[in-house]
């Protein structure tokens, strides 16, 4: 599931989720995650528009050096 932590386990989790708590209390920890998650959709989605343009930089070189 994380492949750039490949040490971590349920015990480490949960003192995560614990030391997090603490910091942002209860009532703050929600917006703290919704405000990640959207973080997160918003990094892929230019990752993969990122990808996509590559490809199509790629293939454009490609087509242009077979027809040379």
């Amino acid at each position: 599931m994380f492949g750039f932590l490949p040490s971590i386990g349920p015990w480490e989790l949960i003192l995560i989720l614990a030391i997090a708590l603490i910091i942002f209390g209860p009532g703050k920890l929600p917006e703290v995650g919704k405000a990640l998650g959207r973080g997160l959709r918003e990094f892929r989605g230019a990752a993969k528009d990122a990808t996509e343009q590559i490809s199509i930089e790629t293939k454009a070189e490609e087509k242009k050096e077979t027809q040379e």
